[in-house]
């Protein structure tokens, strides 16, 4: 069983900041790789940023503006994200990818960045 909850989005206007938190239940977490994802529009899921216990990858639309990092004591991977743009607006899903390739997705967290 594994259990992926999301927080820390909001309202915000251009420019602002914004954290997100992921927190996962089970053992898998620190030998599982973490993503991001975004939902702008109808269902499609599309990558914002992916971290393994090696390495970061970032779609180039948030490059140098976010950041994410994980914490395999606490279970929890973040995103910090700085000089938010309209465009960013959307559903952001967390996802774990197990070691054996299983997906597992939270319920998402709204992100509304205003004019």
């Amino acid at each position: 069983q594994v259990q992926l909850v999301e927080s820390g989005g909001g309202l915000v206007q251009a420019g602002g900041s914004l954290r997100l938190s992921c927190v996962a239940s089970g053992s898998l977490f620190s030998r599982s790789v973490m993503g991001w994802y975004r939902q702008t529009s109808g269902i499609q899921r599309d990558l914002v940023a992916r971290i393994s216990n090696g390495a970061t990858t970032y779609t180039d639309s948030v490059k140098a503006r976010f950041t994410i990092t994980r914490d395999n004591v606490m279970s929890t991977v973040y995103l910090q994200m700085n000089t938010l743009k309209p465009e960013d607006t959307g559903v952001y899903y967390c996802k774990m990818t197990s070691p054996n390739g299983m997906d597992y997705w939270g319920k998402g967290t709204l992100v509304t960045v205003s004019s």
